[in-house]
């Protein structure tokens, strides 16, 4: 387009240039009425040449333009990484479906013998559960707008009859975000891993009981993001969970992360973080008189059985909160990551001789891909995502995908004060530690296939007082296929 205007304006300019010359040299030239006219009808060709010129410059530049719009009109179809996406011609508007299934089979090994008040626990489901079954869309609209709407049919022991899982509209000013709807706030390093390409089949239990506070999947919360090329800084107000029912007074909480990237060089990072939640005003139960329960629990870190067997139980509280620190390192294609948490539970109108309970929990996990590729360091979010995968699987070709050996050790202890005196002081939700290996392998970008073996201790006492303890310990064997684009 440039280049068509300044030809034009050269054109113009020759002509203007040649009757100056030819002006000026009939004024300095005498000549007879036979030479005038030669002259005149040579400048007349040269006009009428002139002219044409500028025709086709009007007609090049017309078509230039409406090459433009049409570029600008045409719809585009593509497919990457499995991922149908639609998209306009100068990229302001797309739609990119989704899909991710995972299949978990799994097989408890128990005592037998167990005393009945551990209840269902007794006997932990063996089978499958689809964990996650999920269909959805993103993309984005006005070239700054980012939007998500996905649905999930999976569930913790059961399949789910289908529900909103994700549901925002986010408006990206760069580094700034700002993002409102339904969704998982940003509150941890393994809080903003993606599941599809997490480490184990389920989070630690610890980073599981932060993120129920005042964060966690489908939570109505407004967050604003900052995102640089060392550090993030987030902040959200959030509410109650979307589709989780009526309450008489919804929940109000607010939570925060920073995330820094201290040292880094070309195959290595360290990554240091802290994040924080605060539940300000707990849900009520029910009108006028209802408490405001606040609940810290977590499953054992497998979803077959959606048995929870740590808990503090309903406590009636005037708010809540954690605190949390994250540290990971990595070097080529080992990672090593852990996080600290810290929770408290404020109660309403205690008694005397009763506290204010307190909690903690704590992991450290690591993964070695064996097949030599690094686990990419997702900078929109920082965290960790699934390995690059060098050699997709093709045995023709003796390639075979990637492949990790990972290790986890968990504690969550939801004991307070379990011996006191003071019956409505004691809280006995149970000390839970796993330890967990595992190996994965990921074919492609899409698939993935793991199995691991959890080794899973309870020690609790019976929180209504008794004698017999609702301790075990057992072993879990678990395989995950997963399918997700």
């Amino acid at each position: 387009m440039i280049k068509t205007k300044t030809a034009f304006r050269a054109v113009l300019i020759a002509g203007v240039s040649l009757l100056a010359t030819a002006g000026a040299a009939s004024a300095q030239t005498a000549s007879s009425p036979e030479e005038a006219a030669a002259r005149i009808a040579a400048l007349e060709a040269q006009l009428n040449a002139l002219q044409q010129q500028v025709n086709d410059l009007k007609a090049a530049t017309a078509a230039s333009f409406k090459d433009v719009r049409a570029t600008q009109s045409a719809t585009t179809v593509s497919i990457a990484g499995a991922k149908p996406t639609i998209a306009s011609g100068d990229g302001a508007y797309s739609a990119t479906l989704h899909g991710v299934m995972q299949l978990d089979a799994a097989q408890y090994y128990q005592d037998k013998g167990l005393p009945a008040v551990i209840g269902n626990a007794r006997d932990l489901n063996n089978g499958t559960n689809f964990r996650r079954a999920r269909l959805g869309v993103d993309g984005k609209f006005a070239k700054n707008f980012d939007y998500s709407i996905l649905l999930d049919f999976g569930g913790a022991g059961t399949d789910g009859a289908g529900q909103l899982q994700e549901l925002f509209v986010q408006y990206n000013y760069a580094p700034f975000k700002i993002r409102v709807g339904a969704y998982a706030p940003n509150l941890g390093l393994e809080d903003a891993a993606s599941t599809n390409g997490s480490l184990f089949p389920e989070r630690p239990s610890s980073a599981e009981a932060a993120r129920s506070l005042a964060g966690a999947d489908r939570r109505i919360a407004l967050q604003g993001q900052v995102v640089r090329e060392r550090w993030l800084l987030s902040a959200a107000v959030t509410g109650a969970k979307a589709g989780d029912g009526q309450t008489f007074d919804e929940q109000l909480g607010y939570l925060g992360r920073f995330a820094f990237i201290p040292a880094k060089g070309q195959d290595w990072l360290v990554h240091v973080g802290a994040n924080a939640s605060i539940v300000a005003t707990p849900a009520q139960s029910a009108a006028l008189t209802g408490a405001y329960n606040v609940t810290l629990q977590d499953r054992p870190e497998l979803r077959v059985d959606g048995q929870q067997l740590v808990t503090t139980g309903a406590i009636d509280a005037e708010g809540a909160r954690h605190y949390g620190l994250e540290l990971a390192a990595q070097k080529k294609n080992l990672l090593i990551q852990g996080e600290y948490f810290d929770y408290k539970i404020d109660r309403r109108n205690p008694a005397a001789g009763v506290s204010d309970p307190k909690f903690t929990g704590w992991y450290v996990e690591g993964g070695w891909v064996l097949t030599g590729e690094a686990r990419k360091y997702n900078a929109n979010n920082f965290a960790f995502d699934a390995p690059a995968i060098a050699h997709p699987f093709d045995p023709k070709a003796r390639k075979w995908g990637a492949w990790e050996l990972a290790g986890r050790y968990s504690v969550l202890d939801l004991n307070h004060h379990e011996n006191a005196a003071v019956a409505g002081d004691r809280v006995r939700g149970g000390e839970q530690t796993i330890w967990t290996v595992g190996l994965n392998w990921f074919p492609n970008s899409v698939t993935k296939f793991s199995i691991d073996y959890l080794d899973v201790d309870i020690d609790r006492k019976d929180p209504a007082g008794g004698l017999l303890p609702l301790s075990q310990s057992y072993q879990a064997v678990n395989f995950r296929s997963q399918f997700a684009f």
